[in-house]
């Protein structure tokens, strides 16, 4: 490794522990300048809450497990329509990369949906389906499914047209196009697909709770705000807030997992 790849590493890393320091003094700057405005009766402590009394709140929670309870159920409804909405969505790009004429049918009517504002099915799921979990799961998957596979579906039609012919070339069909070239070649696309969907997920069960939980953070802030328990409001929110940086952060984490490892295939074939 020569001097000058040696230093752009070292700028590289240092840029990015720069932008890590500054990440996290700018979120203690702006919890340090709420909890003065509030203190310095600035803003209105009771409607705007402050950071001690969200943590106040939150403690109380946590030591009589409450939080616990509503936070589980919204990891769960959250996970399970995100990999609901993953599998559904390259099943179904798959489908229509595979036939054209499928694809040019279906795709007015999956614009038309994915443009359908989302709050406006909720209702209708409940009076269909009741007021269960599921529900909530099919409220979150109509939230994130359509755009999902109008994504994926473009994508792979961007495929390189040069690797499709050398498969065909040497004898292969459909089935060897999308093992070979199509899916693998779509990872990055697909792990930055995922990033979007598990944060609409997430907007889908909370939309879900809105209307028909009992259980969750979208209970915890409707019922807050009814009740004018703002303190809990804003934790819930704050709570939801750490729950999408960490969902997002895990896969981000399998994206460079991915492009570990296809860098370690590249140096294995050389």
């Amino acid at each position: 490794m020569d001097q000058f790849q040696e230093e752009y590493i070292r700028q590289e890393q240092l840029h990015r522990r720069r932008v890590k320091v500054i990440r996290r003094m700018l979120l203690v700057l702006l919890l340090a300048l709420w909890e003065l405005c509030t203190r310095l009766n600035i803003i209105d402590g009771f409607i705007f809450s402050s950071p001690s009394r969200v943590l106040f709140c939150l403690a109380g929670m946590v030591r009589d497990g409450s939080i616990w309870e509503h936070l589980g159920i919204t990891l769960f409804e959250t996970i399970v329509s995100f990999l609901l909405v993953t599998g559904i969505g390259i099943f179904m790009a798959v489908l229509l990369w595979s036939s054209r004429t499928l694809a040019e049918i279906l795709e007015p009517y999956l614009v038309m949906l994915n443009s359908l504002p989302k709050s406006a099915l909720a209702p209708m799921l409940i009076v269909w389906l009741g007021s269960h979990v599921h529900t909530i799961v099919v409220a979150a998957i109509s939230v994130a499914v359509f755009g999902s596979i109008m994504t994926l579906h473009a994508g792979f039609q961007e495929t390189d047209p040069d690797k499709i012919r050398l498969i065909r070339s040497l004898g292969g069909g459909k089935k060897e196009v999308l093992t070979k070239v199509l899916l693998p070649g779509a990872v990055p696309l697909i792990v930055s697909n995922m990033k979007v969907n598990v944060g609409l997920c997430l907007v889908g069960v909370i939309i879900g709770e809105f209307l028909s939980a009992k259980r969750g953070l979208g209970y915890l802030i409707i019922y807050s705000s009814q009740t004018f328990q703002l303190d809990i409001l804003m934790m819930s929110i704050l709570i939801l807030c750490v729950v999408c940086a960490l969902l997002y952060t895990g896969i981000s984490f399998l994206k460079h997992l991915a492009e570990f490892d296809r860098n370690t295939e590249k140096e294995n074939l050389l």
